[in-house]
């Protein structure tokens, strides 16, 4: 079964991008973010006639989440527990069967960017990490294959940045910002790509300014955080980064694991 995870940077935008990828990786199951619309705007019918279960998370002119499934969802949970005030459209979690009367629990998830660093804007990408590792916590307890996977928002380690000491004060690299995507992987997560590679330069986002994907000044900040029943079935992982060539591109690109489960 294979996985993914794409920010696509407005899905009406791209959509013959998504589509296109969607024949070439031929995944099982996609999270999307950024898909920029509310959901009945959301381009079901396009998707759904390619072969695709859909079940969307969305809101109007930025945000929003989506999942892609070859299987129907046996559960669709929109947002993210913990504060009913919140109400960005950042997380969607479904659960699909897979071959021998399991399933696989899968997290799309948007996490705040937080700059700039000393607005409200950072205290809430905090919030929401704390939220994170709580609703976490509770779902590894259930001890089946899950994965939690999105745009994070966080780079995180050195190696994760071709200039590390430029992003020093930024808030997808202050060390409060890593120390808890470290304490949430420490729960008992696998970081699927760096689980077979600790090479520098896998990049998954190029901005749009200053000649980033020209110049290769990437970073990695989408993840596919895997529980340990996913991770002891992982089989391989890797970047389409390629996409980020195509014309008119969303700045990030799919990230993608295989998982040795059965599709139902």
């Amino acid at each position: 079964m294979r996985i993914a995870t794409w920010n696509v940077n407005s899905v009406k935008q791209r959509l013959d991008h998504l589509l296109s990828w969607l024949q070439e990786r031929q995944p099982d199951i996609v999270c999307l973010q950024e898909i920029k619309c509310v959901d009945d705007a959301f381009p079901r019918e396009p998707i759904e006639a390619a072969g695709w279960n859909v079940a969307v998370h969305g809101q109007k002119t930025f945000n929003g989440v989506a999942l892609l499934s070859r299987r129907p969802f046996d559960e669709v949970t929109p947002g993210l527990p913990g504060d009913p005030d919140d109400d960005h459209a950042r997380f969607i979690e479904g659960v699909v069967s897979t071959g021998g009367g399991g399933v696989v629990r899968v997290a799309c998830l948007y996490l705040p960017n937080g700059n700039p660093v000393g607005t409200e804007k950072y205290p809430y990408k905090l919030r929401w990490m704390d939220r994170l590792a709580a609703y976490a916590r509770d779902r590894l307890s259930l001890e089946e294959p899950f994965v939690m996977a999105g745009d994070y928002n966080v780079l995180p380690t050195a190696i994760d940045v071709p200039n590390p000491e430029a992003w020093a004060g930024d808030a997808l690299f202050l060390p409060q910002t890593r120390d808890k995507f470290s304490a949430l992987k420490a729960l008992g997560f696998t970081d699927a790509i760096r689980a077979g590679s600790d090479a520098p330069g896998l990049y998954t986002f190029w901005d749009y300014q200053a000649g980033c994907w020209q110049k290769n000044l990437g970073l990695r900040i989408d993840h596919l955080l895997l529980s340990p029943q996913a991770a002891d079935r992982l089989s391989a992982a890797g970047i389409d980064k390629h996409v980020r060539g195509w014309d008119k591109p969303s700045d990030h690109v799919p990230v993608w694991c295989d998982l040795a489960l059965e599709a139902a």
